[in-house]
């Protein structure tokens, strides 16, 4: 082999391994921010364990809308909005589903904090959304009957 092909292969070598660097990198930066055992938890207090909830405060600034009754829990539209200054993060659990947490919202530099997003439901339950301000945590919740199993 040439001194060329080795420096050529060398080169591109260098060259796959930046590029794989450069693609793991955001990656690995939302692996670590992605709470997997919070996802994963199977009863409702083992989540606010995971994420680290002492004392909720219940709150009537955070605002969930969502139907009285859905016809198909697969699809249930809620729309949620923390009234409360400085919103950090929130969480959407539904009790009754087979892992409670339906998503966790991360918000920064003063953004609004608003949601609109459908989400699935085992059956009627509970839907609680908690809402992190600095080391203070609040929660809301409402009550949706779902007629048809949405998790099945």
């Amino acid at each position: 082999m040439s001194e060329n092909s080795m420096q050529r292969r060398n080169f591109l070598q260098l060259l796959a391994g930046v590029f794989a660097l450069v693609l793991i990198k955001p990656i690995n930066a939302f692996a670590a921010i992605w709470n997997k055992t919070a996802f994963e938890a199977i009863k409702l207090n083992e989540v606010s364990n995971y994420l680290n909830v002492e004392v909720e405060i219940v709150s009537q600034d955070i605002i969930i809308m969502a139907p009285e009754q859905a016809e198909n829990g697969a699809i249930v539209q809620i729309e949620v909005t923390s009234n409360i200054a400085n919103t950090e993060t929130m969480a959407i659990l539904v009790e009754n589903n087979p892992t409670p947490l339906i998503a966790h919202f991360t918000f920064s530099n003063g953004a609004q904090s608003y949601i609109v997003t459908r989400i699935k439901m085992a059956e009627t339950s509970d839907i609680k959304v908690l809402v992190k301000v600095g080391d203070q945590y609040f929660s809301n919740t409402k009550n949706v009957i779902v007629l048809e199993n949405g998790c099945g």
